[in-house]
């Protein structure tokens, strides 16, 4: 498709209600970034490879030119990456979301159009979605800010964690970080399951209850309860 032809494609979806799926640029006063077109198909393209070095390129490229930011399309193809096989691939895919979202060095805001798509996707995601961003998390701590950005947009998120956090089967570094991050984004809906597994954690290190966990289970996650109060201290704070 010619650039001339494209820019007419854009300019009448712009103008139609039965859109369904998101453009591939956002144009914003008349600056454009169909120039970026090749670059970005052929990086996109790369992303979805089998071969994990076309991936790690991929992704290089795209955030080299800030695709996800300028580009709705580009944007939700990394929303539906975020449980990418490789954790490394992955946090780097987090933090070019987080990027998206966030204003760049000169102050301005992303584009609206990409903003908002990035948070209507972001919003439906599921514990998977929210597992993985936790191995990121268990993988690489410098992320905790970008992966509590993206966190915070799903209105969901919060008892997501708390199902994992309650799965014994999910190893212990990811139920810490489940606590931990419903502690800094702010999950108030998790307030009672966190009063609960306080006080049946308060019982068991007290010994007023016999607890059905395996022992080796069970004394881990008595070391759950720092952490518990302290995220609780946070999600009651004024």
């Amino acid at each position: 498709m010619s650039i001339l032809r494209y820019t007419r494609y854009m300019e009448n979806e712009k103008t139609s209600q039965y859109r369904v799926q998101p453009p591939l640029f956002v144009i914003e006063q008349g600056i454009g970034r169909l120039e970026l077109f090749p670059a970005v198909w052929s990086a996109a393209e790369d992303l979805l490879s089998e071969d994990l070095r076309a991936r790690e390129d991929g992704l290089r490229r795209l955030m080299e030119l800030d695709a996800a930011r300028f580009s709705p399309l580009i944007g939700y193809l990394l929303v539906t990456r975020l449980t990418e096989p490789d954790t490394s691939v992955r946090v780097g895919i987090v933090r070019a979301l987080s990027e998206a979202l966030s204003a760049d060095s000169d102050g301005q805001p992303p584009p609206e159009e990409s903003h908002s798509i990035l948070c209507r996707y972001l919003a439906q995601m599921r514990t998977r979605q929210v597992y993985a961003l936790l191995q990121v998390l268990d993988y690489d701590m410098t992320t905790n800010m970008h992966v509590d950005r993206l966190l915070n947009l799903c209105p969901y998120a919060g008892n997501h964690l708390v199902e994992i956090l309650n799965d014994r089967k999910v190893p212990i570094s990811l139920r810490v970080h489940a606590i931990e991050a419903i502690g800094r984004v702010g999950f108030l809906d998790t307030l009672p399951a966190l009063e609960r597994l306080e006080a049946r954690l308060e019982s068991r290190q007290n010994g007023q209850v016999t607890m059905a966990f395996a022992p080796a289970a069970g004394t881990k996650e008595i070391e759950f309860l720092p952490l518990i109060k302290k995220a609780l201290a946070c999600l009651r704070a004024p």
